[in-house]
């Protein structure tokens, strides 16, 4: 028996610019913050993607058996520049965008990243407040950056690292990369002033669940944020099965066993981590010892509040990490015609009313098969 591919439904294209124009003369279409898709989900985080090369090959993202010297990777023509990215962003913010994630492929690869950093540190948000500006990272290159970053207007770092023991997080990144640069890195970040960062720790059942413990005990305390994350169903190239998928819950009773926590509220609405502080030996909640988190989105869907959208390295924009198609917003930034801020945002909050995507929570029901899909867009492309 073949599997069968149910598609979500895809980003529509971009409209017509004299469709947009139409839509606002009959007052169908308006920019503010209340924009909401249909699922009544309000725009709050656009995380964009800066590049689609990379410098490890992780088995769950970029595989070498796919993402190998062969590979063709976007031409430079074809990246978004860094005043199309800002001007974008800028639009978004029309909307009630509040905070950026800068991703990639590895965004430290993009050659003057900070000059994108300081032009989007000027940005304000709907209530004039300065965005929340963070970067997704490997590490690999943040002991030389992490100044640069810091003075350009970076406000956090969320750092991919799923083992510490050297010989599995070589297997890992299968660059032979080891985990001591990392760990340099966020030493050097947090030396030059970042307060807050975060460690990501993908956990893939039968690889890395050995280093659940000692990832915690290694961050425990340590000013750094540690958050695990399922295996998820994310592209076409990796290979993904359910039977290697170790549910969140397995790993929070793990840590159960070693420490006591208490589950801590969401600091807002669209939080896709489930959080948990550590008890001291009195048994009270004691912020020094930090957390950890949970993103669960194979076992517990968090689409009914998903406000985010991922904007690909190309320009396109997409509404669901697992798309299969997204909105060409490059084009109309950079049509003379309608490369104003205004216009653009007008034709941001057209595609955001027709949102509807809830992938997640489909699949966590039953109504959409779990696993890879062809058509479905690599996550190296659109960012974590």
């Amino acid at each position: 028996m073949t599997d069968r591919y149910i598609p979500i439904i895809d980003q529509r294209k971009a409209s017509s610019s004299a469709e947009v124009a139409q839509l606002i003369q009959q007052g169908k279409l308006t920019v503010n913050d209340k924009v909401v898709d249909r699922l009544s989900r309000p725009f709050r985080d656009l995380r964009i993607s800066v590049t689609d090369r990379c410098n490890f090959r992780c088995s769950y993202c970029m595989p070498k058996s796919v993402f190998d010297r062969d590979y063709a990777y976007l031409p430079q023509k074809d990246l978004l520049r860094f005043e199309e990215i800002t001007t974008i962003a800028a639009a978004a913010t029309r909307l009630g965008v509040k905070k950026i994630r800068i991703t990639g492929g590895e965004p430290l690869l993009r050659k003057n990243l900070e000059v994108l950093i300081a032009q989007l540190s000027e940005l304000r948000t709907t209530h004039g407040e300065p965005l929340d500006l963070t970067l997704t990272t490997n590490a690999s290159l943040l002991k030389r950056k992490a100044q640069s970053l810091k003075d350009a207007g970076l406000k956090r770092l969320t750092i991919s690292l799923d083992a510490m023991d050297d010989a599995i997080f070589r297997q890992m990144n299968d660059m032979d990369f080891p985990v001591s640069d990392v760990l340099q890195g966020i030493d050097t970040a947090l030396a030059v002033g970042f307060e807050d960062i975060k460690v990501n720790m993908v956990v893939k059942r039968g690889t890395n669940e050995s280093q659940i413990v000692p990832m915690a005990a290694h961050f425990r305390g340590s000013g750094v944020a540690l958050r695990f994350i399922e295996y998820m169903d994310v592209g076409a190239s990796n290979g993904w099965r359910m039977d290697e998928v170790l549910p969140s819950s397995e790993v929070l009773a793990l840590l159960q066993t070693r420490w006591k926590l208490k589950a801590l509220p969401a600091k807002s609405v669209g939080e896709t981590a489930k959080r948990y502080g550590y008890l001291n030996d009195r048994g009270d909640l004691d912020p020094n010892l930090g957390e950890v988190g949970f993103i669960s989105s194979v076992t517990q869907a968090f689409c009914g509040d998903c406000n985010r959208a991922r904007l690909s390295t190309d320009g396109r924009l997409f509404s669901c990490l697992f798309a299969t198609d997204g909105a060409n917003i490059r084009d109309l930034v950079r049509d003379a015609s309608t490369e104003d801020i205004d216009t653009l945002a007008h034709h941001l909050a057209h595609l955001w009313q027709g949102r509807s995507d809830q992938y997640s929570a489909l699949r966590q029901a039953g109504v959409l098969p779990a696993g890879n899909a062809k058509q479905r867009i690599e996550m190296s492309y659109i960012g974590g």
